[in-house]
């Protein structure tokens, strides 16, 4: 405990496999001395990483409608922040961001909008 490790993709991949086999995952970290919450981020991270990959290119450049209310976003051109609201839910996106999971995130908030509709 309180030091820090550096994993491999491959040690994170193995982990997580050998996770979702396990009955009992807080039994798992303890037995790998791995915290439960580590292995569940990279399990989120892998499941966005798959969803990102099934989503079909889109070789044009996609522009979201950018509607504002009150006064303009906290955020400063010169930190590169831009922030989107679809169904309701806030999104920052930042420079460093890959452009795959900016773009899976605004596929996966346009999709829950289409489900709440009547």
């Amino acid at each position: 405990t309180g030091r820090r490790r550096t994993w491999t993709l491959e040690e994170k991949l193995a982990l997580v496999a050998e996770m979702e086999r396990s009955g009992n995952i807080a039994a798992f970290s303890r037995e790998r001395d791995v915290s439960t919450s580590l292995l569940y981020t990279w399990r989120r991270e892998l499941r966005y990483a798959v969803e990102a990959r099934q989503l079909p290119p889109h070789p044009d450049p996609m522009f979201v409608p950018v509607l504002e209310k009150a006064p303009a976003p906290a955020c400063t051109s010169a930190d590169g922040m831009v922030e989107i609201e679809i169904a309701g839910a806030l999104v920052r996106i930042g420079q460093a961001v890959r452009t795959d999971l900016a773009v899976a995130v605004i596929h996966a908030l346009r999709g829950a909008k289409a489900e709440d509709r009547p």
